[in-house]
């Protein structure tokens, strides 16, 4: 199954079983079914439930926190995630304060889909990845979609936290298949985040941590210094970006020679950060070097391929920044 029909399966079992459940966005409906299909369907089966929009990003967003604060469930789709800047107001201001404003807690059931991330030609307005600019926020969860989690699971475990979430779904991971890995990747599951190893994860020369729409750069990177040098590298996945407790992890980080980050926002304030520093702040008498962080060049995005791939985070970043940190 691909990772667009897994989504896209997530979605209807929400609307099935969850009849307070909406589903909100511009050109949702059948027969268009969303820029990338993903709510394909959808409409037809849940005629009331699935509502199209006019282009108003601000607008349906404050209408499905709305919902979500009288005791609904609501899902958003934004078009591109950078127009989630338009509705950031209704999301940072109204949304995510509305959880424990009001005296006591407020359950507020509201899922912010956002296609995201560079790699199709889109240019500087819709390609770009904005989740720094909702990282701290008190009362908002981020999550970044993989193909490595089930999305039943991460739409499930949103809606049970009962405060408004971010989802990124990386818009180049709709075509990968789930769970695909090459056959020298072994993987499971280690506190909710998904852990990719070649060998023994605990005796890893380098452990990289990564969301999901960079997995595959980083998992690229992993076998080709295995093949070149014969260094081993373990990927961490989490599903949920904030908040995001490291402590859980520490056992898996303890050992490396070399710990990195990996993500395609551009530096400066970012989730890596933020992950680095929690472990600079646990690890930091028994590291061998400081945690690496990589991330795309800091500029606009080109819309031509060969000059889009000289500004985003790529396989070749990651691999030169693996080497750099080992050899230090």
């Amino acid at each position: 199954m691909r990772v667009a029909e897994n989504l896209n399966a997530a979605l209807g079992d929400l609307l099935e079983h969850d009849p307070k459940a909406y589903l909100i966005g511009e050109d949702v409906l059948d027969p268009y079914g969303g820029a990338f299909k993903i709510t394909r369907g959808l409409s037809t089966r849940y005629p009331g439930r699935v509502l199209g929009t006019p282009i108003s990003e601000s607008g349906l967003t404050g209408l499905a926190a709305g919902l979500a604060l009288c005791g609904d469930t609501a899902i958003v789709e934004i078009m591109f995630s950078d127009f989630a800047a338009l509705a950031f107001d209704q999301i940072i201001n109204f949304a995510a304060k509305s959880v424990s404003m009001y005296g006591s807690r407020v359950p507020m059931r509201l899922i912010v889909r956002c296609p995201t991330g560079g790699g199709r030609g889109y240019g500087p307005t819709h390609s770009q990845s904005l989740q720094k600019h909702f990282i701290g926020v008190p009362g908002l969860a981020v999550y970044e979609m993989s193909a490595l989690h089930d999305n039943h699971a991460v739409l499930a475990a949103m809606v049970a936290s009962a405060q408004p979430c971010v989802f990124f779904e990386d818009k180049v991971l709709y075509t990968r298949r789930m769970h695909a890995l090459d056959p020298l990747f072994n993987q499971d599951i280690l506190h909710d985040v998904a852990r990719v190893f070649i060998d023994d994860p605990a005796t890893s020369d380098c452990v990289i941590i990564a969301p999901g729409g960079v997995a595959d750069r980083a998992l690229a990177a992993m076998r080709q210094v295995f093949l070149d040098r014969e260094v081993t590298c373990c990927l961490l996945v989490p599903s949920r970006l904030y908040p995001f407790d490291v402590e859980p992890l520490l056992p898996a980080l303890q050992n490396a020679k070399a710990i990195l980050v990996a993500e395609e926002s551009t530096a400066g304030g970012t989730w890596g950060a933020e992950i680095a520093h929690q472990i600079h702040q646990r690890l930091w008498k028994t590291l061998p070097r400081p945690v690496t962080l990589v991330h795309s060049a800091d500029s606009v995005i080109p819309t031509a391929a060969h000059l889009e791939q000289q500004v985003l985070l790529q396989e070749s970043t990651i691999h030169t920044a693996i080497m750099e940190a080992l050899h230090a």
